[in-house]
C-alpha cells in the first residue's frame, strides 16, 4: 500500500480535555489530514479498543486511514488500517504477519541503528523524531535537530528510496518549510493542530503549507 504521509495528526488520549477523540479525528480527516494516528500511553486495553473503534468509525468514508500507536492487539481488535511501532514495540515482521499484507506498518526512527532496522523491515513509512523539543510526551532522548534529521533521512533513502518519511515533535506551521526542505515527506502533529483556536482552519493551513513546500527544493 502506498502511504500518503503529508499530514499525520495524532489524536492522543491527552487531548480529552479538548473534546471527544473521534470528533477531533474526523475534523482533521475532513480538513487535509492524510493519515490519522490514535495514541494512548496510559489507557487500559479495553478503553483503547473502544476509543480506536470510535475513531475508525468516525473517519470511515473520508478515505483517511487509521493507525494505532504501539498496540498491534488494539489495532487488530478495532479494525484499524495498521500500527505505528517504536523500537521497543513488536517487530515489524511479526506485526505484518498478524495484521496481514495490506496493513500499514509505520516505524519510529531516532538513531542510526533505528534507521538500519527500518531499512530492513519493509515498512510502509518511517517517522523521524523528535526533531525539536515537544511538550506532548516525555522524551528522554535529545532532539535530533534538522542536521540529525537530514542524516537519518539520507540513511533511510539509501536503504529504501521509495519509503515515505515524516518528521515529528515540536513542529508548528513556522517549522513546516524547513523540515520539508530537509527531506521530510510530511509531518506528524498534535498540539499545533488540536490545541489551536480553530482546529479545522489550522489543519487546512498545515496541508496548504506542506503541499507548497513539497514543490520546492529539498535535501
Amino acid at each position: 500500500m502506498t502511504i500518503d504521509y503529508r499530514l499525520n495528526p495524532i489524536v492522543d488520549a491527552g487531548l480529552a480535555d479538548i473534546g471527544d477523540l473521534a470528533e477531533l479525528a474526523v475534523l482533521a480527516a475532513k480538513n487535509g489530514a492524510t493519515l490519522i494516528q490514535y495514541r494512548d500511553k496510559n489507557g487500559t486495553t479495553g478503553e483503547m479498543i473502544k476509543r480506536a473503534k470510535a475513531v475508525r468509525t468516525a473517519i470511515d468514508g473520508t478515505g483517511v486511514p487509521l493507525v494505532v500507536n504501539d498496540r498491534v492487539d488494539v489495532a487488530l481488535a478495532a479494525g484499524a488500517h495498521g500500527v505505528h511501532l517504536g523500537a521497543d514495540d513488536m517487530d515489524a515482521a511479526t506485526a505484518r504477519r498478524l495484521l496481514g499484507p495490506a496493513a500499514i506498518i509505520g516505524l519510529t526512527v531516532k538513531t542510526p541503528a533505528d534507521a538500519i532496522r527500518v531499512g530492513q523491515a519493509h515498512a510502509s513509512y518511517a517517522c523521524i523524531g523528535g526533531v525539536f523539543e515537544t511538550l506532548s510526551k516525555r522524551n528522554p532522548d535529545a532532539p535530533v535537530g534538522l542536521d540529525g534529521f537530514r542524516q537519518l533521512r539520507a540513511q533511510l533513502r539509501a536503504a529504501d528510496p521509495g519509503l515515505p518519511v515524516g518528521a515529528i515533535a515540536g513542529i508548528g506551521l513556522p517549522q513546516v518549510p524547513e523540515v520539508i526542505a530537509a527531506g521530510a515527506d510530511g509531518v506528524a502533529v498534535i498540539s499545533a493542530i488540536f490545541r489551536a483556536a480553530d482546529i479545522a482552519a489550522t489543519c487546512r493551513e498545515f496541508r496548504r503549507m506542506i503541499d507548497i513546500a513539497l514543490e520546492g527544493p529539498r535535501s
